[in-house]
C-alpha cells in the first residue's frame, strides 16, 4: 500500500512557475493601474500630431495669401518705386507689412529680402541690415545675395570688418563657379580697406586656383600681384 502511495506521489504534476503568464499578468495589472495614464498619452499625442496638421495647413493658408500680397510689392521694387514697396500704395500692403504680418510664411520671409533691399537702395543701411539679418533661406542664390548685401550695407557704413565677415559667408555658402567669385571678389576688397593684405591675398589667389574662367579672375590675378609686391612676396 505504501508503494502504491508512492507511485502516486510520483506521478502527481509538478507545479511549475510559466515566464510568460507572469509577464503576461503584470503587464495586465499595469494596464490596469495606469489605464487614465495611458489614455491621457494618446490623447495627448492625437492632440499634437492633429496641432501639427492644422498648423502645417493654416501656415500653407498664410503663405499663399502673402504670395498673392507680394506681386504688387515685387512688382514695385523692380520699378525702382521703393516707397510703395515698402509701404504699400493704399490698395496693397507693402513688405514691411507682409513681412510682419506673414513672417512665419515663406513669402513673409522672402518680404524681408526684398525690404532690406530697398532700404539699401535707398541709403538707409541700418534698416537694411536688420531686414536683411532677419531673413534666412537654404536657397542658392537668394540666401547667399542676402550675406553679400549685408555686407555691401556695411561697406556703405565704413565698417569693412563687418562687410568682410558678411562677405564670407556669401563666399562659404554653398559655393558655386556662378555666383561665389563675385562674393571673394567684394571680400578681398574689404580685407584690402581693412589693411589685412595676407587675407586679402588669399582670397584673390582662391578665386585665380578654384575660378580661373570666372569674368572676376583677370582682376584677381591683378589684385594679388600688386599686393604681393607691397609685401615683399
Amino acid at each position: 500500500m505504501a508503494k502504491k502511495d508512492n507511485v502516486a506521489a510520483v506521478s502527481q504534476p509538478v507545479q511549475k512557475n510559466d515566464p510568460v503568464a507572469d509577464k503576461l499578468a503584470a503587464g495586465e495589472d499595469f494596464l490596469h493601474k495606469n489605464r487614465n495614464l495611458l489614455i491621457g498619452a494618446v490623447v495627448a499625442a492625437a492632440l499634437i500630431v492633429g496641432g501639427l496638421i492644422a498648423w502645417s495647413y493654416y501656415r500653407n493658408m498664410k503663405n499663399e495669401e502673402a504670395q498673392s500680397l507680394m506681386y504688387p510689392a515685387v512688382y514695385y521694387f523692380e520699378a525702382d518705386s521703393l516707397q510703395k514697396a515698402l509701404n504699400g500704395d493704399g490698395a496693397n500692403e507693402g513688405l514691411i507689412a507682409i513681412a510682419e504680418d506673414y513672417g512665419m510664411t515663406r513669402a513673409g520671409n522672402l518680404a524681408r529680402f526684398y525690404a532690406g533691399a530697398a532700404y539699401l537702395k535707398q541709403g538707409k543701411f541700418d534698416e537694411a541690415i536688420e531686414y536683411l539679418e532677419d531673413f534666412s533661406s537654404d536657397d542658392l542664390l537668394v540666401q547667399g545675395r542676402a550675406y553679400a548685401l549685408t555686407g555691401d550695407a556695411y561697406m556703405e557704413k565704413n565698417n569693412t570688418a563687418e562687410a568682410a565677415r558678411f562677405y564670407r559667408k556669401a563666399a562659404d555658402y554653398k559655393p558655386n563657379e556662378f555666383f561665389t567669385p563675385a562674393y571673394l571678389m567684394k571680400l578681398g576688397l574689404a580685407q584690402e580697406l581693412n589693411k589685412d593684405n595676407q587675407a586679402a591675398i588669399d582670397t584673390y589667389d582662391q578665386i585665380v586656383t578654384r575660378y580661373p574662367n570666372a569674368a572676376e579672375a583677370v582682376n584677381a590675378r591683378k589684385y594679388r600681384s600688386k599686393l604681393q609686391a607691397s609685401v615683399g612676396q
